[in-house]
């Protein structure tokens, strides 16, 4: 299947918004109102985009006229210099509405940011200034659970091969990160390459239940060439690591920093999922007729008006630690983003606890609250056209990304034993 016999979405159907966001916001309010505003439009027709399963062409569009992929990046380069903490808000903004777009715009904003943490600083400004200033969407070729990349070195440049089985965003990405092994080493190499080009084959296979529009198939890259120069935190001319780059704990930030990116769209699609079950309720749901209380509406039943409460404070709670913890991972950048050095393991190991902490309460919150919206909205409410099922299909699908029991583990050392975790691929 070629790329162009994909059905996508046409982003002509979005070119009227481009005259209404023609400049980015300036402000951490504005931007998040700029979220909000994407996130009407997705809104609208989002249980029918979902069904109809196309290439998101068109809703990447959106992003790009709408100004959130620049969100993070420096504004000399005509970004938004935004924080973290409001980059993970406006995730979760659009995911409330489009669970598959909320988590496009996440790992768009952690692979485009990639650089920072793992590149050396000439790397980060060039890699800012190419993203930005084309307002460019990156997508990643990074699965740890696949064999990595294997990267053999030829002269100037190095060759990466090899497959994965899940690629998100890609299809619709201007740039894709890869990561590989080099061969004859243990060492790791991050490098991002155009995405069109012959190397690089989509299987065009994401044909799952939730998450319909991330384009989360597997990818093929064959020959796939970057200069050197573009292998984050290698020095060019020895083609060795640098120390002073990827031997420190700030490095490995990168692995809570995606962590919280998925924390922040699942709280996204649970509150999206509660706040469109409260106006299906209000307007469709029918009073039981047969409890010996009965009442003449919906809003009167008391098993519904308990449920949504529950539902609601859980949710508030959840809220408040996931950004708690952005807070603290986004002050660890800002204090040490010109002073890599000054992160301690111990400093990361706490923020990565932090994180933890929101990844075990956003999946148990958000899988009750996602399921639980049926028994609060009724049997009419399963019917496809509504398509209240998107929200509990999309959450159950990324929640499965890596086992949740794990992070209750790992905090239960950190409770018990005050040990903080060695960095991994998924900690």
């Amino acid at each position: 299947m070629t790329q162009e016999s994909v059905p996508a979405t046409d982003p002509a159907v979005y070119a009227s918004y481009e005259a209404q966001w023609a400049s980015v916001p300036d402000t951490a309010d504005a931007w998040l109102a700029r979220a909000r505003e994407v996130a009407a439009v997705l809104a609208q027709d989002a249980a029918q985009r979902d069904q109809e399963n196309k290439s998101p062409r068109a809703e990447v569009a959106l992003l790009k006229l709408s100004g959130l992929l620049k969100l993070l990046g420096p504004k000399k380069y005509g970004g938004g210099a935004q924080s973290w903490e409001v980059g993970y808000k406006a995730i979760r903004e659009v995911a409330k509405a489009d669970g598959s777009i909320g988590m496009l715009l996440g790992y768009h904003l952690l692979w485009s940011t990639t650089a920072n943490v793992v590149g050396t600083a000439e790397q980060a400004e060039r890699t800012q200034e190419l993203i930005i200033s084309n307002n460019y969407f990156v997508g990643g070729a990074v699965n740890p659970r696949d064999n990595d990349l294997r990267i053999t070195s030829d002269g100037d440049e190095i060759i990466f091969n090899g497959s994965k089985h899940f690629n998100t965003g890609g299809v619709v990405s201007d740039l894709t990160v890869l990561e590989g092994v080099l061969e004859g080493t243990n060492d790791h190499i991050f490098a991002l390459v155009p995405t069109v080009q012959l190397g690089i084959r989509f299987a065009h296979n994401w044909h799952n239940i939730g998450l319909r529009l991330t384009e989360s198939g597997g990818i093929t890259i064959k020959d796939v060439r970057a200069p050197w120069t573009d292998a984050l935190g290698w020095d060019a001319a020895s083609k060795k690591p640098r120390a002073d780059v990827l031997q420190i704990p700030f490095a490995s930030l990168l692995l809570p920093t995606i962590q919280l990116v998925f924390s922040n769209f699942y709280l996204g699609i649970a509150i999206g999922a509660l706040e469109f079950a409260a106006k299906y309720t209000t307007a469709s749901t029918r009073a039981w007729p047969f409890g010996g209380d009965n009442k003449n509406s919906a809003t009167d039943e008391f098993y519904i008006l308990e449920r949504y409460g529950n539902f609601y404070a859980h949710l508030r709670a959840a809220e408040a630690l996931t950004d708690r913890a952005g807070e603290q991972l986004s002050n660890m950048y800002s204090l040490h983003s010109t002073n890599r050095e000054g992160v301690t393991a111990q400093d990361r190991g706490e923020v990565a606890e932090w994180v933890a902490s929101v990844k075990v309460v956003t999946t148990d919150v958000g899988l009750s609250v996602t399921s639980g919206v049926f028994e609060v909205t009724g049997a009419r409410a399963t019917a496809l056209k509504v398509g209240l099922d998107r929200f509990w299909r999309d959450l159950r699908t990324h929640t499965l990304h890596d086992p949740v029991a794990y992070k209750n583990r790992e905090l239960g050392r950190y409770a018990l034993l005050h040990e903080v975790p060695e960095p991994t691929w998924y900690t």
